[in-house]
C-alpha cells in the first residue's frame, strides 16, 4: 500500500498545525511562511509493511520527515549479505542532505506514515534558515551518539542485555512517556524475530530464549509473539544496564 495525499491546495498552515511531529521535527524550525513554500511542494502517504523507501545507491530526489512507524536502515555487502544498522522514528529526517547517492537501503518495518519533499527545495531552505540547519546538525549528532551507544550494545553486553536494550530502545522511542518511566509501555514488536537477531548480532533461537527469561521474569509480558507490555520501563533497563 501507498497512499498519497497531495496537499498542495489544503490549508497548509492549519494542516501543519495539526501535524503531531511538527514541533519536535525539522519543521519545527520553520515559520508559517516557510511552512507554505515546503508545503506547496510536500505530499504525505502511507507506505505498508515490506516496502522499500530508499534503495543502496538510488539517487537521492526526495527526503522525508517520518510521521509514524518504524524504518529498518541497512547496509549490504557485495555478496548479498545485510546488515541491519539502525532503526528510524517519528519525528526523524529520512536522508542525507547534500548527497547525490543514498548509502544504506530504507524499508518500513511497519506501516510507517511520511512527509516528502523535493531535495533541492530542503537544501535551499537550509541556506535561508540557519535554524533548520541547525536541526538537521543535532538530528545527526544525536544519531551519531546513538551509533556509538550501539557499538557498546553490540561489542560488549550479554546477549541478554542485548534483547533488553533493544526492547528498551523501541518502548522509549515510540512512547515519549516511557523515557520518564511513567506508567506501563505497550507496543507490537516492529522487526521479526530474524531481524532482531541480525540487528543485535544474535540467533534466533538466542532471541526468542532471552524474550522468554524476560516474560518468566515479569519484566515483559508478550501476547500473541508480537505484543510486547512493559510494567516498569526502570526494571527493563537495569536488564539492559542501561
Amino acid at each position: 500500500m501507498n497512499v498519497r495525499q497531495d496537499i498542495h491546495n489544503s490549508d497548509i498552515p492549519v494542516l501543519c498545525r495539526s501535524c503531531e511531529v511538527r514541533h519536535k521535527g525539522v519543521c519545527g524550525a520553520l515559520n508559517a511562511d516557510q511552512l507554505v513554500t515546503l508545503s506547496k511542494h510536500s505530499s504525505k502517504y502511507r507506505v505498508a509493511a515490506g516496502e522499500e523507501l530508499v534503495a543502496d545507491s538510488e539517487h537521492v530526489s526526495t527526503y522525508s520527515n517520518v510521521l509514524a512507524g518504524v524504518v529498518k536502515l541497512s547496509k549490504m555487502l557485495s555478496d548479498g549479505r545485510q546488515q541491519i544498522v539502525g532503526l528510524q522514528f517519528a519525528p526523524d529526517f529520512l536522508g542525507r542532505p547534500f548527497r547525490t547517492e543514498s548509502s544504506l537501503n530504507a524499508v518500513a518495518a511497519t506501516e510507517v506514515s511520511l512527509c516528502s519533499f523535493p531535495a533541492s527545495v530542503i537544501e535551499r531552505m537550509m541556506e535561508e534558515v540557519p535554524e533548520l540547519e541547525r536541526r538537521l546538525l543535532k538530528q545527526t549528532l544525536n544519531e551519531l551518539d546513538e551509533a556509538r551507544d550501539w557499538m557498546l550494545t553490540l561489542g560488549r553486553k550479554t546477549a541478554a542485555e542485548k534483547v533488553a536494550s533493544f526492547l528498551h530502545l523501541v518502548a522509549v522511542n515510540i512512547d515519549p512517556e516511557a523515557s520518564v518511566g511513567r506508567g506501563p509501555v505497550a507496543y507490537d514488536l516492529p522487526l521479526t524475530r530474524a531481524d532482531i537477531a541480525d540487528f543485535l548480532g544474535l540467533t534466533i533461537e538466542t532471541v526468542s530464549r532471552q524474550m522468554t527469561k524476560l516474560r518468566k521474569e515479569g519484566v515483559i509480558e508478550i501476547e500473541h509473539n508480537r505484543q510486547i507490555t512493559i510494567p516498569d520501563i526502570g526494571r527493563l533497563g537495569l536488564h539492559a544496564n542501561i
